[in-house]
């Protein structure tokens, strides 16, 4: 196994995937060579399953006890899961039966990434280097070593150095619009992203990277073209169709986006993304049966796929049937709690019914697991503001506030929650703030104090910032 190895057949990887999953849930004995099993390690290993490719590793090892390209993948895999003592001893035992391999330098150089020791990584992959200068994986996990270093010049080069050598490989083209993007560079390449159209026109994926971007600079009509000349010159390039959906969601031109996803796959196999995103852009042109038939296709498709459960709430959400909608978002929760948005739309139908203590709880979580998000902040301190706990109001909505300061209309429902504190002079600090944010949102404060209005005072002030 390679890091970053493409392939140069997808669906006879795909095919032999499906043989190998076959094998496991019938518990049946399968003839796999080498060389498939090599692919559906590096299949796993792509789609960060680590677990099932640790899993094939060893089917593989039972059959080929003394490969070395094994021996080396089960050492990586187990890095990949964070074992490093294991994935240590592992390459060890490699390095005493074949110690001039290159790819043990290599391990251990991904051993130090995964470990977060980047020096010691980078000062592997170059001895792996000298042995094998022309290896365009090594010149990759030497630009992710970089990266995760946020040493993003130096990461860029080998990224760079990885696609001269293999320049299809689409993996290697996303870490490096990651670290370009990151490192605010993005804008300055497009030259380099052009130069492999013009230097083979013909290369679909040239032009489906081109596309990527100028995906990433919002350049949506560009992006569109370019995605559309990968299809023009290969008519089953998948991710193109899926990418270009993506570019006409983005547009809001969501009847060409579901007919893109629905040429994303192979004729007669689904994917349960496709059919998420197509009910998705159903659900935005509020056409609620189809969103609802195709949310449903995905779910028969993989039933633990928390984006279609969270769909079907928003539907019913939409449609003001919070009591249904419940279900949708516990479910939803329940199989990937790490989402801000999840919870926070949970705590909004939890409130809607009257289940205040639910509410409450699921906009705790939504603040714990996405800080960094002000919806679970504003939403919490409001339930709290209506039951006249003013001051932990305050102090939830200030979060807010400190995450979005030119958010005015954060800033006047603070100055509404201080007026209800009888905090007055903190309240028209805040109200002179929201003011200069935006003065044309000032009715949002009457809306939390409609006797408000009959205040001449804060009248004067409010009709001071009329333009």
């Amino acid at each position: 196994m390679r890091m970053n190895e493409s392939f140069d057949d997808p669906r006879a990887a795909q095919n032999a995937v499906r043989r190998y999953e076959r094998m496991v849930a019938q518990n049946e004995a399968t003839f796999f060579d080498l060389e498939e099993f090599e692919i559906i390690i590096d299949y796993y290993v792509t789609t960060a399953a680590f677990d099932k490719a640790q899993q094939a590793c060893d089917a593989a090892l039972s059959q080929y006890p003394f490969s070395t390209e094994l021996l080396i993948d089960r050492a990586q895999i187990s890095a990949m899961r964070g074992d490093y003592t294991e994935a240590e001893r592992q390459i060890s035992n490699v390095a005493s039966l074949d110690p001039d391999n290159a790819d043990v330098a290599v391990t251990r150089g991904i051993i130090s990434t995964q470990r977060g020791d980047f020096e010691e990584a980078v000062q592997y992959f170059q001895t792996a280097l000298q042995q094998n200068p022309d290896r365009e994986d090594i010149h990759f996990n030497l630009g992710l070593a970089y990266q995760s270093w946020q040493k993003y010049k130096s990461a860029a080069r080998h990224y760079k150095h990885s696609l001269r050598l293999q320049p299809d490989n689409e993996t290697t083209v996303q870490e490096l619009l990651n670290c370009l993007e990151t490192s605010n560079r993005l804008p300055e390449h497009e030259e380099y992203f052009q130069r492999f159209t013009d230097d083979d026109p013909y290369s679909a994926v040239a032009w489906y990277n081109l596309g990527q971007y100028y995906y990433r600079l919002e350049k949506y009509d560009e992006a569109a073209a370019a995605f559309d000349y990968a299809i023009v010159i290969e008519a089953d390039f998948y991710d193109a169709h899926h990418w270009l959906a993506d570019t006409y969601v983005c547009q809001q031109q969501y009847q060409r986006a579901i007919t893109e996803f629905e040429l994303s796959y192979p004729p007669g196999e689904p994917t349960d993304e496709a059919q998420c995103n197509i009910g998705e852009c159903y659900e935005k042109l509020r056409d609620w049966e189809h969103a609802r038939q195709y949310y449903r296709k995905a779910l028969e498709i993989n039933p633990n796929m928390d984006e279609a459960w969270f769909g079907q709430g928003v539907l019913l959400q939409e449609q003001e049937r919070p009591f249904e909608a419940l279900h949708f978002f516990r479910k939803a929760v329940e199989l990937y709690g790490e989402s801000g948005e999840y919870w926070s739309a949970l705590g909004a139908a939890e409130n809607q019914v009257g289940n205040i203590v639910s509410a409450l709880e699921a906009y705790e979580k939504a603040t714990e697991v996405a800080p960094e998000d002000a919806t679970g902040w504003v939403s919490w301190s409001a339930i709290l503001y209506e039951q006249g706990h003013y001051e932990e109001a305050i102090d939830l909505l200030s979060r807010a506030v400190e995450l979005h300061p030119h958010e005015a209309h954060f800033h006047y429902m603070l100055c509404a929650y201080l007026l209800a504190a009888g905090r007055l002079r903190e309240a028209y600090q805040e109200l002179e703030t929201s003011l200069t944010l935006n003065y044309e949102q000032h009715t949002l404060l009457f809306d939390y104090f409609p006797e408000l209005e009959k205040q001449p005072a804060l009248r004067r002030l409010i009709d001071q910032f009329r333009k």
